[in-house]
């Protein structure tokens, strides 16, 4: 009979958790196991472990062999490293000494996970201030508000010169003109529609 290390799912939909437990490898995920050894939460942050590691110890002893993820939790708390240390044969002492060390490295490894996450949100942060002011100044020119606003330009103020300036008379063609088209444009229109 082979014994697996694994994780046994609970929880409702969508909202797993995890028991730990010692299992015949044959038996199917949710069902029969030996035994119960501890439990896992994903959903709180960081992820709650909760962990008898005399008995995980046991069945590390005993040739239970456990799954990916499972290692990986055994891992982060220091389970299989104690498990080697012990397997070559070291003494409590030593043990003892090198699991302090581990737990150093470890500590200084989470401080600085931590310092490069804040220093992420604080580039994030400086990225939204440079483009939040950027982003009003290209809706002013669109608003109707702020062209009624706008002094018109100096150029418009002119006054034009005496040769560019139309006649009376010749602003009346001009009109004739475009009314003459727009005549013609309303016949054409009334002659589809009676086809």
């Amino acid at each position: 009979m082979a014994v697996k290390l694994r994780l046994r799912r609970l929880g409702r939909k969508k909202r797993p958790f995890y028991r730990l437990v010692a299992a015949d490898s044959r038996s199917p995920r949710d069902g029969r196991f030996i035994e119960e050894i501890g439990y896992y939460n994903p959903l709180t942050h960081p992820a709650t472990v909760e962990l008898n590691e005399e008995r995980a110890m046991y069945w590390l002893g005993v040739g239970a062999i456990p799954t990916k993820t499972v290692k990986n939790i055994l891992s982060r708390k220091g389970l299989i490293l104690k498990m080697d240390l012990q397997k070559k044969g070291l003494s409590e002492d030593k043990i003892q000494e090198e699991l302090k060390k581990w737990e150093v490295l470890q500590l200084e490894r989470m401080r600085r996970l931590e310092a490069e996450q804040t220093q992420k949100k604080a580039g994030e942060a400086a990225k939204e201030e440079a483009a939040a002011p950027e982003a009003p100044q290209a809706e002013e020119p669109e608003s109707p508000k702020a062209e009624k606003t706008e002094a018109p330009k100096t150029e418009e103020r002119e006054t034009p010169k005496a040769e560019e300036t139309e006649t009376p008379a010749e602003t009346e063609s001009v009109e004739t003109e475009t009314e003459a088209s727009k005549d013609q444009d309303t016949e054409a229109e009334a002659e589809k529609k009676e086809e």
